[in-house]
């Protein structure tokens, strides 16, 4: 069985190298062709060199592609695996700093919320650059697996502007199915579940163990545990008064809504600081930043280190290997998969891009009805999915003025901002990225002449409430196994409740 799958974004080391292994875990893959494409030489080759270690020593064949050269990667592919962060940390570090300047503290700010929208608004024009060369080098039945964020909108945008069939790809639901299960004392397979809803705001409507409903007992489990009772106090408020657990965790959840982060003196009192994802202030863009420092230095040493095992029981819970293997061997696979909602959820709306069960096999990828979602839970959905579909149209057609809109309506923004505050936020925020926005030239020069102009709205040097320092190469050292799981790790989040700070 060979055929050709192309890594967009192969720079990053947690995403390439862990779904590579899951890939080639599979019997039937130990003779597909691999092409990696990065814009970073430096990464490309780092990431090159040690995948092609993990293949050579599990006795496989299989020869590595890279290069910078995303047609040449993209030449006669079959699947397509993206993972790029336009603007890399630079651009991020300025999705972050400067709306704490406004009073807008997020804990990650790549999904929504002002650093999820302008994330998107770089990721967009990028992605349809990348679905042109896709439409033009790949395979005909080509499908694009996107990993990166901000998931719903480039999603959104590929499927709606990009003419590619693409499929949004995230790890959220397992974790939190993952805790259901730990919260009544079960393991996760003995645990079914029903999630629906949207990416990071996907809803467990219904969890149950040997037929019996465990959905009304969720609040009650969760208040009880000694751990999530202190890590997820936005979770478990959320779901007292909406009824449902939702996917994401307590930081990402607590920048989607507008309680729980705009006022600085009771953020604390929502967040823990036992691990980023607990709601730290910009933690995600902390952890990142050591991940990629380590890794550079550290580099040398990894290629002393054992190699990743392609086997079965190695496989990580990464969804594309899965539905690669569903649609090429016709073993069947359920999931949670981003598609373009057509009816799935029927009280969302149809244009949407939902996360919903999905199953796999060799006929394609099949999305069961849901249904309506309850009502708490689909008004939430709702007010992200008009910030979305604001900013995907604001990022195709380069219009700011869609862009300021969807900051207005965007639950955190407009609980901490007024519109003279947003106005100005916009514009320094399209200054700081212009580098990344080529579809806002004229928007940029009308920004930057209004910022030169002065009386501009004063602004604060604010940290955020509970921002913690990046640490030290040193400092890492003291503690490798940590360094290197953070670095390695797609899923930077994934043993939360392990990791101390």
């Amino acid at each position: 069985m060979s055929f050709k799958v192309a890594f967009i974004g192969a720079g990053s080391i947690g995403f390439t190298r862990g779904l590579l292994r899951d890939l080639l875990a599979v019997p039937e893959f130990n003779n597909i062709e691999v092409a990696f494409c990065d814009i970073n030489q430096h990464n490309l080759d780092m990431v090159t060199e040690l995948c092609q270690r993990d293949i050579r020593e599990n006795g496989l064949n299989i020869q590595i592609q890279p290069t910078t050269d995303r047609r040449e990667a993209l030449k006669d592919a079959k699947y397509v695996l993206c993972t790029i962060r336009v603007g890399g940390l630079e651009a991020f570090a300025t999705d972050v700093d400067i709306p704490l300047k406004y009073g807008v503290d997020q804990c990650v700010g790549d999904t929504l919320c002002a650093g999820g929208i302008m994330y998107g608004q770089r990721g967009i024009a990028e992605m349809l650059d990348i679905c042109k060369d896709i439409r033009e080098q790949s395979a005909p039945d080509v499908l694009l697996l996107n990993y990166s964020n901000p998931m719903v909108m480039l999603t959104w945008a590929c499927n709606k502007y990009g003419g590619v069939r693409t499929i949004g790809l995230c790890h959220g639901v397992q974790h939190g199915h993952h805790q259901i299960a730990e919260a009544f004392g079960l393991k996760m397979n003995e645990v079914d579940i029903v999630c629906a809803g949207i990416n990071h705001q996907t809803w467990y409507i219904k969890a149950s163990h040997e037929g019996k409903d465990l959905t009304g007992d969720l609040l009650e489990a969760f208040e009880k545990h000694p751990e999530y009772s202190r890590t997820e106090k936005v979770r478990i408020d959320m779901l007292r008064r909406f009824g449902y657990y939702s996917t994401e965790s307590n930081g990402h959840l607590s920048e989607y809504v507008p309680w729980y982060r705009k006022r600085p003196e009771e953020i604390k009192d929502w967040i823990d600081l036992g691990n980023w994802i607990n709601g730290e202030t910009g933690g995600y863009l902390r952890v990142c930043t050591e991940g990629r420092n380590w890794f550079e230095t550290d580099f040398p040493n990894w290629m002393k280190d054992e190699p990743m095992q392609f086997a079965p029981e190695k496989r990580g819970g990464e969804h594309g290997s899965y539905i690669i293997e569903g649609l090429e061997t016709g073993r069947v696979y359920r999931g949670h998969f981003n598609t373009v909602n057509n009816g799935v959820i029927s009280n969302l709306p149809d244009d949407a891009i939902i996360e919903a069960p999905g199953y796999v096999d060799r006929n394609g990828i099949s999305m069961p009805h849901v249904g309506d979602l309850p009502l708490g839970p689909a008004a939430v959905c709702n007010v992200s999915i008009s910030v979305q579909r604001l900013a995907v149209e604001a990022a195709v057609h380069g219009d700011d003025k869609l862009l300021r809109q969807a900051f207005m309506m965007d639950p955190l923004v407009g609980a901490v901002c007024n519109p003279k505050e947003i106005w100005q936020m916009v514009d320094e925020m399209l200054v700081a990225q212009a580098e990344w926005l080529p579809q806002y030239g004229d928007a940029i020069a009308a920004a930057e002449a209004r910022l030169a102009a002065g009386n501009l709205i004063p602004t604060k040097e604010y940290e955020g409430a509970a921002r913690l320092k990046v640490k030290t190469v040193a400092e890492m050292q003291q503690d490798r196994d940590a360094a290197n799981k953070n670095a390695g790790e797609s899923d930077k989040g994934k043993d939360r409740e392990k990791v101390q700070q």
